[in-house]
């Protein structure tokens, strides 16, 4: 284990175990422009407050990537968040359903026509707008701290949202007040103990500057418990968009240009808007033929999930009490 160097250890800690120690971290890698160190008492990983600090969420997606949105296909996007009510079905097939990080809003709209009362919030503007005058969905442009914790919900979801969270625990401890008792929580992030993710290590795709913490099963098990949660199961998640996006676009675009740089490498150079021109290219078909397409990525999905092959991990817990963040 490499000890981590005296400049990354200012202010380091485990937003799982608590641990403070700087003796008690270990750096996993180093990259360009930041590095990942694991805790040694809980093996979570994650970007020291070093790094941190040149990490900004509020407008990370501009008007270009709203145009490409607005071309795609609307009745694709909200048939592939369908898989996602599948697994939440198992657990509660109705009531108010508060989504967190609400995106482009294609999830909470399957939601709506699945029959739940949705609502949620969006702290970017343009994917706040879009799911406002776009999709006409109740969401809200607020800080998350600053919702009143008189407002309960029988669900909480969140999608690709806590690995962004700097200290996760103040931020689940919130959740847990706005989720009723017996209450359900839902939520996807990154898999570091994933067979992709052991794989590829420092080259995989999920890892980078904007995703401060990576967990594996047994850390998000432990923070959720820690937060008042008992999780109910864990499933391995592979996004097939995800997949078209960061790994199909790249390797086309390197042949293309004959280029010597890795797959990687070109990765990073390609943006928001083009990635999801590509996934809008890809899906500009017939009807029948995405109908065809959903039936084949289902298969494809499932099967992955059940054989345990993904890069993601959905998480299904139940709040089974609430929480003070002054104990």
């Amino acid at each position: 284990m490499i000890p981590v160097p005296q400049f990354m250890s200012e202010n380091i800690f485990c937003c799982v175990c608590d641990n403070t120690d700087p003796k008690s971290f270990s750096l996993a890698y180093q990259k360009t422009n930041y590095a990942v160190c694991v805790c040694n008492n809980c093996k979570h990983y994650f970007i020291p407050p070093h790094y941190r600090k040149k990490i900004i969420y509020t407008q990370y997606k501009n008007s270009d990537v709203t145009d490409a949105v607005k071309q795609g296909n609307n009745w694709l996007k909200v048939q592939r968040h369908k898989l996602r009510f599948k697994f939440i079905k198992k657990y509660i097939s109705t009531g108010n359903l508060f989504d967190l990080g609400a995106g482009w809003g294609h999830f909470m709209l399957a939601g709506k026509e699945l029959g739940y009362n949705v609502s949620g919030i969006e702290i970017s503007e343009q994917p706040y707008l879009y799911c406002v005058n776009e999709l006409k969905l109740p969401v809200r442009h607020i800080n998350f701290f600053d919702m009143p914790e008189a407002e309960k919900f029988d669900c909480v979801t969140l999608w690709d949202v806590l690995e962004h969270i700097d200290d996760a625990s103040p931020f689940l401890q919130k959740i847990n007040s706005i989720t009723k008792v017996n209450g359900f929580l839902f939520l996807q992030v990154p898999q570091i103990d994933s067979y992709i993710s052991k794989k590829y290590k420092d080259d995989w795709k999920m890892m980078g500057l904007d995703h401060v913490n990576y967990f594996s099963k047994n850390t998000i098990t432990k923070i959720l418990e820690k937060n008042g949660y008992k999780v109910l199961k864990i499933k391995s998640s592979f996004e097939l968009k995800l997949f078209l996006m960061y790994t199909v676009l790249p390797y086309i675009k390197k042949v293309k240009s004959n280029s010597k740089s890795s797959t990687t490498e070109t990765n990073k150079t390609i943006s928001s808007s083009e990635r999801q021109q590509y996934f809008n290219k890809v899906t500009k078909r017939p009807m029948w033929q995405l109908k065809l397409f959903v039936v084949i990525h289902n298969m494809i999905y499932n099967f992955l999930s059940f054989i345990n092959i993904g890069e993601e991990m959905m998480v299904a817990a139940i709040k089974v009490k609430d929480v003070n963040p002054n104990n």
